[in-house]
């Protein structure tokens, strides 16, 4: 009995979610994408679209990171649903956020025609 539930740990702790090469592996390469760009804002070499660009690019990529190595968000069949949430989350906030900035020019150019 004690020898099954050994090879049973022994087996969840190198496929589980919580195997710490997958938390070492997301924490660096957290740090990379967080200091990358922090060093280009303190350097100020670059232009600032370039900038921008750069920042938005490494926080898009973080984003993945985070969400393949902190909370295990993959395509297997367990995290389907998971993922379906995500994107779900993801449409709607785009909606809001679109439709928002949307209503806010409408309202700008309607109530405001001489500033145009």
């Amino acid at each position: 009995m004690a020898q099954q539930h050994a090879s049973t740990a022994a087996h969840g702790a190198s496929h589980g979610h919580s195997s710490v090469k997958s938390y070492v592996i997301g924490f660096v390469l957290a740090v990379i994408l967080t200091v990358i760009p922090f060093k280009i804002v303190m350097d100020g070499t670059m232009e600032r679209g370039t900038m921008l660009w750069i920042i938005l690019g490494m926080a898009a990529v973080q984003i993945v990171v985070h969400l393949k190595y902190f909370l295990h968000l993959d395509g297997s069949n367990g995290q389907r649903w998971n993922v379906m949430a995500l994107l779900f989350t993801v449409l709607i906030l785009f909606i809001v956020l679109a439709g928002s900035l949307w209503i806010m020019h409408n309202m700008n150019a309607n109530m405001m025609p001489w500033m145009k």
